[in-house]
């Protein structure tokens, strides 16, 4: 029985720490975006710097949210609020009309 009760206690208390780490998951596909946008030539290299300096603010609110292992509501909201600013900045750098030759 206390087997059963330890081994149930750590299943909730791993489910519990995924969800928290779920919550604030690093998007890994935005570096490869602005690759891809510098490959392309539809980045210059000033407008890929602002993308990783994004991308960078984005990555440290995720970093001090989980600092303390609870990642609150308002925590998640600054976090989210960070990635989709950080996404929309690639977005329009990588549509807009400058463009460099690509390599």
């Amino acid at each position: 029985m206390k087997t059963f009760l330890f081994a149930c206690a750590a299943a909730l208390s791993l489910l519990a720490s995924s969800a928290a780490t779920a919550q604030t998951a690093p998007r890994t596909n935005d570096q490869a975006r602005i690759r891809q946008g510098v490959r392309s030539g539809q980045l210059t290299r000033t407008e890929a710097a602002r993308a990783q300096a994004q991308q960078a603010d984005a990555r440290q609110a995720r970093q001090s949210a989980r600092a303390d292992g609870v990642v609150t509501p308002a925590e998640r909201h600054v976090v989210r609020h960070e990635e989709r600013q950080a996404d929309r900045v690639l977005y329009r750098q990588k549509h807009d009309s400058r463009t460099r030759k690509p390599r």
